[in-house]
């Protein structure tokens, strides 16, 4: 399809919330980071309180900025994604399915978190 040609605007309009719900992801992911991470900070002002603590690992600040960055990442993959997407509309290609799918990235980072996450709480 040419540019002259009409092309139906749901085509565009479901780019775009597409990008938006993995912008949302993205976001969600960096807000839940920050809350791990901050949750070590309060994890050791309670610790202060109490006569002989257990020094706090760490690891809560580690895996919030894992968390942060995923969300970072996503967020820049969506964007490169949607404009790969805009450039197919553009030049009236069909849709051809990513090589790689954003979906599937997440899953395997949030299943590494999580299986570290796991490990970290069962070695305490």
């Amino acid at each position: 399809m040419s540019p002259a040609q009409s092309e139906d605007p749901r085509v565009r309009f479901a780019a775009e919330r597409t990008l938006l719900a993995w912008i949302r992801t993205g976001l969600a992911l960096m807000g839940f980071g920050f809350v791990v991470a901050r949750f070590g900070l309060f994890l050791r002002q309670i610790g202060a309180t109490v006569p002989d603590p257990t020094p706090p690992g760490g690891w809560s600040l580690k895996f919030g900025v894992a968390l942060v960055l995923s969300g970072i990442l996503i967020n820049v993959l969506a964007g490169v994604e949607y404009r790969t997407v805009l450039r197919h509309i553009d030049r009236g290609e069909p849709y051809q399915p990513p090589r790689w799918s954003i979906g599937m990235f997440v899953v395997v980072l949030l299943t590494a978190v999580g299986v570290a996450m796991v490990a970290y709480l069962l070695s305490v």
